[in-house]
C-alpha cells in the first residue's frame, strides 16, 4: 500500500494532487470569497444563481407532469390542481426557504457547508464521547454516499426531461430522445477536464434568463386563469393532502421532485457565502419557480389535455425552439453543478479519511472549488449512460429520483439538532421542537419516495450502500493498520538519546520522515538505520495533521520543535479543503530554531513508510472486508504526489502489517 502513516485519531487522508502547468497554489476559501466580495454583492448573487440553483431550477420540466401522471391517479379537477400547486408552493417555503435558506445555511464550518461539514460540526459537540462522535461522522458519511446517487440521476433526468420537449416541438425527432440525451451528456463529461471557469461565467446570465422565462410564462397563464392564485392559501394544500388517504405518500413521491437540489444551497456555501445564496433565492429563484408552477396549474385549468407535458405546452409555437434550447442549457448547467459537487464531496471524504487517494486536478488559479477528478468523472459518466439507457424517459427516472435526496434531508435535520442545541446553545427543548417539525416533513417525503423503490428507487440506495461499505471499510482498515504497525511504542526522544550514544556516521543533506504519531519512532527511520546504518546531517520528523476544519491559514500551518542531536519535529496542519503542499509549508520553518533548509530542497530526501496490509482471519474486520481494503489500497493514488513532493527525492520503505 503506497501511503504514509497518518495520525491514529484522524486516519490517512490523501489524494493525488496534480497542478496544471503554470498554476499557482490554490487559495483558501476565505481568500476566494474576499476577492469575490470586491466585485460586489450583485456579481456574487449572479454567480451563485448559476452554480447553486441549476438543479432545483430545472424541476418544472418534469414535476407537474408526474404529480398528475398515471402512477398517482389524481383526477384533473379544479380542487386537485389548485391543491397540488399549493402543496408545491408551501413545500418550497417550508423545506427550502425556512429549513435551508434561513436555518441550515447558518451552520457554516469556517465558511464551508455540505453534509460532511455539518457532520464535522455536529461531532465537535460530542467532545469526550468518542462513540457518539464516531456515530455522527458515520451518519454524515452515509448522507454523503447518497449524494452520489443523486449525482447519477440528476444529469440523466434533467437532460432527458429537456429533450422530451422534442415531443412537442419536433415530434419526428422524439424516437431519438435517448440518443440525443446521451450525446449531450457524454459531451458534458468529456469537457470536464478543461475546467468550468470559462463556462461558469456564462452560467449566471443563462440561469437568470431561465428563471425570467419561467416567471413570464407563468404570469401569462395566471392572467388567463387567476383562480389559481387561491393556491397561496395553505388550507388548499392541507385539504389536498388529507383527502388522499394513504395515497398521500404516492403524491409526495412526485411533489418531492420540486425540491431536489435544495442540498446544493448548503453544499455550495463555501463558494459564495450565505447572503448571496439567500438573495438569489428570495429575489429570483423562489418567485420564478412559484410563478411557473402556478402557471402550469393555470394551463391545466383551461386545457387539461396539456397534462402530457405542461411545461412545454405553456409556450406558443413561435417560442418552442428557443425555449427548448434554453431548457437544454439549463439542464446542462444543473448537471454541471451536481458533477462539480461530486468532485468536491469526494475530495472532502478523502481528506477526512473515508476514501483512498484519487487524482485531483485544480483547473483554476483563483477558485479553490474548481477541480477535476478523472476517476469520479469516468464513474459518473458510466453511471449516467447506464441510467439513461435503462430507464429511457423522465417519468421512468422519476421513479428512481428523490429517495437519496430526501434521506439526505433527513440526515441534515438530525445533525442540525446537535449544532442548534450545543453549538448555538438554543437548548435541548427548542432544538428538539424545530428538529421534530422538519423531521416530520422529511418522513413524509421519504415515505413517498419509498413507494417508488420497485420502480427504480432502489438504484440510489444500492449505489449509496455500496459506497458506504467502501468508505467505512477504508476508514476502519486505516485504523487497524495503524494500531498494528511495528514500533508504535518506541519513544522518539529516548531513541534520539540512544543514537547520540551510538555515534552513527552522518551524510550531507536533510532527511524528512513523514509520520502519523509524532512522539514515536518513524518506521522509515528505524528501517533506514537497520539497512544503511547512517544518519543525515539534519533529520526532521514531519507530522501531517488533517483537522476537521475546512481551511487552516499559513499563520497556523506549522509548529517547530528542536529535539537535539540535529533532530527537529515539525507539525504541518491542513484543513480538509486545503491543498497539502508540504514543500511550500516547510519553507515557513526555514531558519527557525536552528534549522536551515535549502530553499529548493535539492539536498532533501523524503522517507515514506509503506504499510502493506495482510488480511488475517479472526482479527479486525471480516475477512472479505480486509481483502476489500487491500484491493482499495492497491489502487490508491501516490502519496508523494498528494503531498507535492519532488519525485526524485522520495524513498519508500515498506512493512507488512497484519490487520
Amino acid at each position: 500500500m503506497d501511503s504514509i502513516r497518518p495520525e491514529p485519531t484522524t486516519p490517512e487522508r490523501g489524494a493525488t494532487v496534480v497542478h496544471d502547468a503554470g498554476t499557482q497554489a490554490v487559495p483558501t476559501s476565505a481568500t476566494s470569497r474576499s476577492n469575490l466580495h470586491k466585485s460586489g454583492m450583485a456579481a456574487l448573487t449572479l454567480a451563485a444563481l448559476g452554480v447553486v440553483y441549476g438543479d432545483i431550477g430545472t424541476s418544472p420540466l418534469y414535476t407537474f407532469k408526474e404529480v398528475f401522471g398515471p402512477l398517482t391517479g389524481i383526477p384533473l379537477t379544479t380542487a386537485n390542481i389548485v391543491g397540488a400547486v399549493s402543496v408545491i408552493f408551501w413545500a418550497l417555503l417550508l423545506v427550502v426557504t425556512l429549513k435551508y435558506v434561513l436555518l441550515i445555511l447558518r451552520a457554516d464550518h469556517n465558511g464551508e457547508g455540505g453534509i460532511l461539514a455539518l457532520a464535522s460540526l455536529a461531532s465537535r459537540t460530542a467532545a469526550g464521547r468518542p462513540k457518539l462522535r464516531g456515530m455522527l461522522l458515520l451518519i454524515g458519511v452515509a448522507g454523503a454516499t447518497l449524494f452520489y446517487g443523486d449525482g447519477v440521476i440528476t444529469p440523466a433526468i434533467s437532460v432527458v426531461g429537456a429533450m422530451e420537449g422534442l415531443e412537442v416541438v419536433a415530434p419526428a425527432a422524439s424516437p431519438f430522445i435517448v440518443e440525443i440525451s446521451l450525446a449531450i451528456l457524454i459531451g458534458l463529461f468529456m469537457i470536464q477536464r478543461h475546467g468550468t471557469g470559462k463556462v461558469g461565467r456564462a452560467f449566471g446570465p443563462i440561469i437568470l434568463l431561465w428563471f425570467a422565462t419561467l416567471a413570464v410564462a407563468g404570469i401569462a397563464h395566471i392572467v388567463q386563469q387567476p383562480q389559481i392564485l387561491a393556491a397561496l392559501n395553505p388550507l388548499h394544500a392541507w385539504q389536498f393532502l388529507t383527502s388522499r388517504g394513504w395515497h398521500l405518500f404516492v403524491v409526495m413521491g412526485a411533489i418531492v421532485l420540486a425540491l431536489t437540489g435544495a442540498e446544493a444551497l448548503y453544499a455550495d456555501l463555501g463558494h459564495f457565502g450565505r447572503k448571496p445564496i439567500q438573495l438569489a433565492w428570495a429575489s429570483v429563484v423562489l418567485p420564478g419557480l412559484a410563478l411557473n408552477y402556478m402557471g402550469q396549474g393555470a394551463l391545466l385549468l383551461g386545457n387539461p389535455e396539456a397534462v402530457d407535458n405542461p411545461f412545454f405546452r405553456m409556450f406558443p409555437t413561435l417560442l418552442a425552439y428557443p425555449v427548448l434550447l434554453l431548457a437544454t442549457l439549463a439542464a446542462i448547467i444543473a448537471s454541471q453543478a451536481v458533477i462539480t459537487g461530486a468532485y468536491s464531496m469526494t475530495k472532502q471524504a478523502i481528506q477526512l479519511g473515508f476514501f483512498p487517494r484519487m487524482a485531483v486536478r485544480y483547473t483554476s488559479v483563483r477558485e479553490a472549488g474548481q477541480i477535476y477528478m478523472p476517476g469520479v468523472n469516468f464513474t459518473l459518466m458510466v453511471g449516467v449512460i447506464v441510467v439513461v439507457t435503462g430507464f429511457g424517459s423522465s417519468s421512468a427516472l422519476a421513479g428512481a429520483y428523490g429517495i437519496a435526496v430526501t434521506l439526505t434531508m433527513m440526515i441534515t435535520s438530525f445533525l442540525a439538532f446537535f449544532v442548534m442545541s450545543k453549538r448555538w446553545k438554543l437548548g435541548a427543548i427548542p432544538s428538539a421542537a424545530i428538529t421534530t417539525f422538519f423531521l416530520a416533513l422529511d418522513v413524509l417525503m421519504v415515505g413517498g419516495c419509498i413507494l417508488k423503490l420497485p420502480d427504480g428507487g432502489w438504484l440510489p440506495l444500492v449505489l449509496g450502500g455500496a459506497l458506504f461499505v467502501l468508505m467505512s471499510t477504508w476508514h476502519r482498515g486505516r485504523e487497524l493498520i495503524l494500531a498494528n504497525a511495528p514500533d508504535q511504542d518506541r519513544s522518539l526522544k529516548a531513541f534520539i538519546l540512544e543514537l547520540a550514544a551510538k555515534d552513527y556516521p552522518r551524510v550531507d543533506g536533510t532527511a524528512i520522515y513523514l509520520v502519523a504519531t509524532p512522539n514515536r519512532v518513524p518506521q522509515a527511520l528505524a528501517s533506514n538505520l537497520r539497512h544503511n546504518k547512517v544518519l543525515h546531517e539534519r533529520n526532521i520528523v514531519l507530522h501531517l495533521q488533517f483537522v476537521e476544519e475546512p481551511w487552516i491559514g499559513m499563520s497556523q500551518r506549522t509548529t517547530l520543535e528542536p529535539l537535539g542531536n540535529n533532530f527537529w519535529r515539525i507539525t504541518l496542519k491542513f484543513g480538509f479543503m486545503n491543498v497539502p503542499d508540504v514543500p511550500k509549508a516547510l519553507q515557513l520553518c526555514n531558519k527557525q530554531q536552528g534549522l536551515r533548509l535549502d530553499e529548493k530542497l535539492e539536498d532533501t530526501t523524503f522517507f515514506l513508510s509503506q504499510l502493506h496490509a495482510v488480511p488475517t482471519p479472526g482479527q479486525g474486520m471480516a475477512l472479505w472486508r480486509e481483502r476489500l481494503f487491500v484491493a482499495m489500497s492497491a489502487r490508491a493514488g501516490n502519496a508523494a504526489a498528494y503531498f507535492c513532493l519532488p519525485d526524485n527525492a522520495v524513498v519508500r520503505l515498506g512493512t507488512r502489517v497484519p490487520i
